[in-house]
């Protein structure tokens, strides 16, 4: 398996997007970006996701700023929204990795912020969970040592990125890509995405079965 040097990697500058000077402007780049968006790759995911569920492993979600309030925001949809009626033992287990703020400080203080995530995935992972990453550049260095950390765990890493990927791509078995180099345009389809996946693994969970019961109801 290659594996990205991680010791090398040093932020790059991100590129200047698309000036913007309207309202209009902004909103008809989601023209582009609708007519461009990678459907089979959600398809896909959603599909990872949903195996995830069905086998009772585990995905652990992960980014910064505006991506770590998406990891939270995915990890509630999936956690609480996919719950059947009549089957509330059958769960997602899902952990986002952005929400405990004294174990990340711990992490940034005594070693240093680029393993917050890494260390806590250490904690958990295992094989045929999955580690799903969000990052709008695909350059975080946090995010890409925490998806080496998975891949040496033997589990399945999802990526949702923006510009070209970046190197987090390299690291990722499936990475929804936004075509976009605005990075404001990609977080707003990263919503998109994250809610067109909930809404594929709810329904296929609600197709199915609804009829067993927990083992000590």
């Amino acid at each position: 398996m290659n594996r990205v040097r991680l010791a090398t990697i040093t932020p790059q500058p991100l590129p200047v997007p698309t000036e913007v000077t309207s309202t209009r402007q902004y909103f008809k780049q989601y023209n582009h970006v609708i007519a461009n968006l990678p459907y089979a790759t959600i398809e896909q995911v959603a599909a990872e996701l949903l195996r995830v569920y069905e086998e009772g492993r585990a995905i652990f979600l992960f980014g910064n700023g505006g991506s770590a309030a998406l990891a939270s925001h995915v990890a509630c949809d999936l956690g609480k929204g996919t719950l059947v009626e009549g089957n509330s033992c059958k769960r997602f287990r899902v952990l986002p990795l952005t929400d405990n703020v004294p174990l990340m400080t711990a992490w940034a203080n005594d070693s240093s912020y680029e393993r917050i995530f890494a260390e806590q995935l250490r904690n958990f992972v295992a094989p045929d969970d999955v580690a799903f990453a969000i990052s709008g550049s695909g350059n975080s260095l946090n995010v890409l040592q925490a998806l080496e950390v998975a891949k040496g765990a033997g589990a399945f890493t999802i990526g949702l990125a923006g510009f070209q990927g970046g190197r987090m791509k390299a690291l990722c078995d499936l990475c929804i890509v936004v075509p976009s180099d605005n990075m404001q345009i990609i977080e707003d389809f990263h919503v998109g995405v994250a809610h067109a996946l909930f809404t594929l693994v709810r329904k296929a969970i609600h197709a199915k079965d609804t009829s067993a019961v927990c083992a000590d109801d």
